[in-house]
């Protein structure tokens, strides 16, 4: 009998040991350290001992702060746990200074690794000292308060670089505290596991094992699929329970549902692309791209809405008449009701149904976000650090486990280098893929200590190819794919988010995270882009770095407001596009895209009806990760009997303020996408696209590419149906070939 989840403890998911590579020197982590403590600074009074470290408030305004958080905290040590709280600074705490030896190590390409220690060095010196703070004193050594104003100069500086910095600093050191504070989650009241929802054990997974060898391992089937996410789960459940032996290989590793919620830290290390720490080149967007077994399917939201009909619409007249078609609305039922998709056991959390109140009380429209739960009530919240109820049914409880049902074989951990071909009189025939396979050691595999790592040949009939957006277009460049195509017409679905304050504690990390969708603007330019207006995962390390920071003590004070906010995001289904490419030196994911004017300039739309259904449901504030625009605050004389609504002055004097500004400028703005889509785009020409109808790469044979990087354009909406169904049709369709015995070729490029 599952326990209850107050007392259930997941189990653990140890890391590797922090790489001992060294990244910067001394005197670099010295100065990088000051910066951390500017941004996340130790708050005391006059009196009270102070460091580098600290900064200097009046008393008075000290006795306002712990007065303001003690109020808010539950517990009987509420006036100690606020002084720790302020008193915390980054430095002191050594997983601070670990997390980020992790990150640069593993995740930071060598581009920016070496220009973020040109500037340490530089700082470090008494003419790089002045021309980057206008002293010759070394910025470490500057008292807090000087040290604070220097950098928050950087915001606006006239030097790129040192606008670069100051993004990507504030970034990474508000992420990194939020992951290792001993102090915040006390705070916040935010318990280690969800309050609501019992665990349970999920699908038993199981994967090949091979010995320590030098020679390769080779293994022969008939369809390889390299990625076990939306895509590859369900291409894998069709082709195996049509009678073909089909092996899927992920390069990531299976967790089960016992490791599940994990702590912050564990979970982007362990089940995001990067550790969560893709960004854009410009540094304007944060990119969250699954990347655990079972893919995006095992850290989503459970949204689950199937493609809009001006979408299908849209891709039909571009040469792709199956998605108007009866068979595609097919696929995408047969995938709902695998997944138990509805909405009739819906329970809105009260950020969800603060959004569904502010748009009924403005008159847009808005409905109920579908959710693949089971046809059963799933009420949790945690579901991005995984789902210990297994009341979602990703991939690894559907999908993946019919295909290991229906005879599949899995290999987890395993990096694939290439596909092979073999030339032929009309072209090249995939027939396999090479990689290298590690085991799993004390740290699942990760540090590579312990762990078997072995050379693997898969040879097979056909390659199914389901990396995902960002990884899937590396993989055929890595083959020596040619077609320019491969990598562009990447589309991420932008949002901005925002806070809305009350008075009332929401405690909005309880509950299912998306359950409603305000599409009001969804069309803004008569094409079918716009924005939609959703609720989001509240989880502390996926929402609060991505607000702007001010100066020390103001971000403190406004991260323990999170329990009393509803988080919305103003997500663009967007018309500009980027691309993915390989870095150069390590080929590791670099992505080139920027928010296009126009799509910014809907975002801003969606800030502005979202303040306004924010203000007509009693918010106090609302804040937003748009730099440049203040928060807004309701005037004290609004709280009584309002008849305005949104026609109050205050809000519209700040609706004002709003559209005057330069929309979403970039540098002043973090972006955040957690779909992406396109890099191996669909269509009817390899002039172009990646692939065809059937999702086969153009110019090759037996090669498929089933992920959301085939869509045509941006969905709109949540990609995960979207994705399956496609993988659906063309798995289906690959299924029948194969009895056949058809080997559909197009013209090489």
């Amino acid at each position: 009998m599952a326990e209850p989840a107050s007392h259930y403890v997941p189990l653990d998911v140890p890391l590797p040991p922090v790489p001992t590579t060294k990244i910067f020197t001394e005197e670099q982590w010295t100065t990088l350290l000051s910066l951390a403590d500017t941004v996340i600074p130790s708050i005391r009074s006059p009196t009270a001992y102070k460091s580098a470290s600290t900064k200097v408030i009046p008393h008075s305004e000290l006795n306002k702060s712990l007065a303001t958080l003690t109020k808010s905290i539950h517990s009987p040590d509420a006036g100690t746990i606020a002084a720790q709280y302020l008193e915390e600074d980054a430095s002191s705490n050594p997983l601070f200074r670990e997390g980020l030896q992790r990150l640069f190590a593993q995740y930071v390409h060598d581009e920016g690794r070496n220009g973020l220690g040109f500037i340490l060095n530089a700082l470090n010196t008494r003419a790089g000292s002045l021309l980057l703070t206008g002293s010759v004193t070394p910025i470490h050594e500057q008292p807090l308060h000087v040290r604070e104003e220097i950098f928050r100069g950087w915001e606006t500086s006239r030097l790129s670089p040192l606008r670069g910095v100051y993004r990507a600093c504030t970034g990474m050191f508000k992420q990194t505290w939020v992951k290792f504070s001993p102090t915040l989650a006390p705070v916040l009241g935010f318990p280690r596991v969800p309050v609501h929802g019992k665990p349970a054990d999920g699908f038993k997974h199981t994967f090949l094992q091979f010995p320590a060898a030098d020679e390769p391992e080779t293994i022969e089937t008939d369809v390889v699929i390299v990625g076990s996410g939306c895509g590859g789960s369900v291409a894998a459940k069709n082709l195996a329970e049509a009678g073909h032996k089909v092996l899927v290989l992920d390069k990531s590793y299976h967790y089960t549902s016992n490791h599940f919620p994990m702590n912050f830290n564990e979970a982007f290390n362990s089940m995001f692309e990067s550790g969560g720490a893709v960004v854009t080149d410009d540094g304007s967007m944060a990119v969250l791209a699954g990347s655990t077994w079972g893919g995006g399917g095992t850290v989503n939201w459970s949204a689950a809405l199937q493609t809009q009909g001006f979408v299908r619409e849209e891709w039909a007249k571009n040469g792709l008449p199956f998605f108007t078609s009866m068979e595609f609305q097919n696929c995408l039922d047969r995938v709902s009701e695998r997944m138990g998709v509805d909405v009739e056991h819906i329970k809105h959390n009260k950020t969800n149904r603060f959004i569904l109140e502010g748009a009924r009380r403005l008159g847009y429209a808005a409905k109920t976000v579908p959710q693949n739960t089971g046809h059963t009530e799933h009420y949790c919240g945690y579901c991005t650090l995984g789902c210990h109820s297994t009341g979602k049914k990703g991939p690894t409880e559907t999908f993946l486990a019919d295909a290991a049902t229906a005879g599949a074989t899995f290999i987890e951990g395993f990096r694939a280098n290439k596909i092979l071909f073999t030339d032929t009189k009309d072209g090249q025939v995939a027939s396999g893929v090479e990689g290298v396979w590690t085991s799993r050691d004390a740290y699942l595999g990760r540090s590579g200590a312990t762990a078997v790592t072995r050379n693997v040949i898969i040879k097979a009939k056909r390659v199914v190819v389901s990396c995902g957006t960002l990884q899937s277009p590396l993989l055929l460049l890595r083959s020596g794919l040619k077609n320019p195509q491969i990598g562009r017409n990447l589309h991420l679905h932008p949002v901005a988010i925002a806070g809305a304050v009350l008075d009332e504690e929401f405690r909005p990390w309880e509950g299912a995270a998306l359950t409603t969708v305000v599409n009001e603007l969804e069309n803004l330019d008569n094409q079918g882009h716009g924005v939609k207006i959703e609720a989001l995962s509240m989880v502390p390390a996926a929402f609060l770095p991505l607000f702007p920071w001010r100066n020390g003590l103001d971000y403190k004070l406004w991260v323990q407001k999170l329990p009393r906010m509803a988080g919305l995001i103003m997500l663009a289904r967007d018309r500009g596009t980027g691309r993915v490419y390989p870095d150069p030196g390590d080929g590791r994911i670099r992505i080139d895209y920027a928010v296009s004017p126009t799509d910014r300039k809907h975002i801003v739309e969606g800030i502005i009806a979202s303040a306004k259904m924010a203000y007509v449901s009693g918010a106090k504030e609302f804040h937003t990760s748009w730099r440049e625009v203040p928060p807004f605050i309701r005037p004290v004389e609004s709280d009584a009997e309002d008849t305005e609504g949104a026609n109050n002055a205050a809000l519209q004097a700040w609706i004002a303020e709003v559209r005057r500004k330069k929309p979403l400028d970039p540098e002043r703005t973090m972006f955040a996408s957690a779909h992406q889509m396109g890099t191996c785009r669909m269509g009817k020409s390899p002039r172009t696209s990646v692939v065809d109808s059937d999702c086969q790469v153009w110019g090759t044979r037996g090669l498929y590419v089933v992920d959301a990087s085939v869509f045509p354009s941006a969905s709109g909406v949540n990609p995960m149906l979207t994705n399956m169904a496609i993988a659906d049709r063309a798995s289906r369709n690959l299924a029948r070939s194969m009895r056949r015995g058809d080997q559909n070729f197009h013209a090489r490029l």
